[in-house]
């Protein structure tokens, strides 16, 4: 990581558990929960939380979850595509709600003064 973006120590993590027990070993669980083997595979999982970090800029999730993805046998390319879907998918967000533009500019009559 970067000085912006400093490692997770486990005395962080340690701290983070102890100031909010209860909700940390909850969080805890769900991750597990979520991640486990199920109607999608644990490397599927994995390359969709590789998509999702990049759309929310998470510099800790691309880490680890690119780590995690290549642990449970995704591949480079695998990787790499993932990611390019989410380029996609926050690329095509703006494309598809430019129609909301395109109605208010219909609806809108130009300012020929300014």
């Amino acid at each position: 990581m970067t000085d912006a973006y400093p490692a997770v120590t486990p005395e962080l993590a340690a701290r983070r558990k102890e100031l909010a027990p209860e909700i940390n070993d909850a969080f805890e669980g769900f991750s597990r929960a979520v991640f486990a083997e199920g109607a999608l595979s644990k490397k599927t999982k994995q390359l969709v939380a590789v998509a999702v970090a990049h759309v929310t800029q998470c510099p800790y999730c691309i880490t680890g979850h690119t780590k995690l993805a290549r642990r449970h046998g995704a591949s480079d390319e695998e990787v790499m595509e993932a990611i390019w879907v989410a380029a996609e998918m926050r690329a095509g967000g703006a494309y598809a709600h430019s129609t909301l533009a395109l109605h208010t500019l219909a609806d809108e009559p130009p300012d020929r003064d300014g």
